[in-house]
């Protein structure tokens, strides 16, 4: 009788050790199945997103248009992070064609490659590089270099906006990597109608911009601009006021005419 009660003790045990083994599996929950917690997004980083969501949103990760400014032929081709921009110029039987792929710069004359010196290399591509900045807007906002602060809100001519300060950090920032750059986004529209920046190269100078001929294009917003000029040193944040108060300068017309949807969608 010892010795069956022995055994029997021996395996109640067991299957107690056995049960409370396979109870610890159940419960122990692998941190690889955990849930994560959703990214907070700033409120510059939302504010961004709703403006480009406004003027185009993912349409720009394969656009491909032609525009001509300033009696130049245009072409940008995006094709997610790869890019390809081009600018064709005319006068007389000459006809010159600047391409930029991914950050390379080539040159031809009537076909025949051009060798430019680093200068001038710079030069070209700064050029090139604006003109598409511009034109695409806000879509450049999302290169790398970019750095985006919330400035608050604000009113202009009775419309409400709020503000998008921009920098440039000096890696893959360009020359102009320390110009500042402030963008007014109407609440309601989510769209860019004023924008300022001040610059240091070519002996500095301070821009703020007024958007019209405001149009959609399968899909993609293109404005125009009324370019004013200001004071050298005046903080951009005061520009708005200035502007209304009629008491800015313009300088020049900022329009991208004949515009093309190369993709033909």
């Amino acid at each position: 009788m010892k010795i069956q009660n022995s055994v029997l003790l021996l395996v109640y045990v067991t299957t107690l050790l056995a049960c409370n083994t396979k109870t610890t599996k159940i419960t122990d929950t692998p941190s690889a199945e955990k849930e994560t917690a959703p990214i907070q997004l700033s409120k510059a980083e939302t504010l961004l997103n709703q403006t480009l969501e406004a003027h185009g949103g993912s349409l720009y990760d394969s656009a491909h248009y032609q525009f001509v400014f300033r009696d130049n032929t245009y072409q940008f081709k995006n094709a997610g992070k790869g890019y390809e921009y081009t600018k064709t110029s005319k006068k007389g039987a000459t006809v010159t064609k600047d391409q930029l792929i991914n950050g390379v710069f080539s040159r031809t004359v009537n076909g025949e490659p051009i060798d430019l010196n680093e200068k001038d290399t710079k030069s070209a591509t700064n050029s090139l590089n604006s003109v598409i900045y511009f034109a695409t807007l806000p879509h450049k906002l999302l290169d790398t270099a970019v750095k985006t602060s919330y400035l608050g809100e604000t009113t202009i001519k009775e419309e409400n906006y709020s503000i998008l300060g921009v920098t440039f950090v000096q890696e893959g920032g360009g020359k102009d990597f320390d110009d500042e750059y402030h963008y007014w986004i109407n609440t309601a529209a989510h769209k860019i109608d004023y924008l300022a920046y001040n610059y240091t190269v070519d002996e500095g100078g301070v821009r703020f911009r007024s958007a019209y001929n405001t149009r959609v294009i399968t899909g993609i917003t293109f404005q125009d601009y009324i370019n004013y000029k200001a004071a050298i040193g005046t903080p951009l944040v005061a520009l708005p006021g200035l502007y209304e108060a009629g008491e800015l300068k313009e300088l020049s017309r900022i329009e991208t005419e004949n515009i093309i949807n190369i993709n033909g969608k």
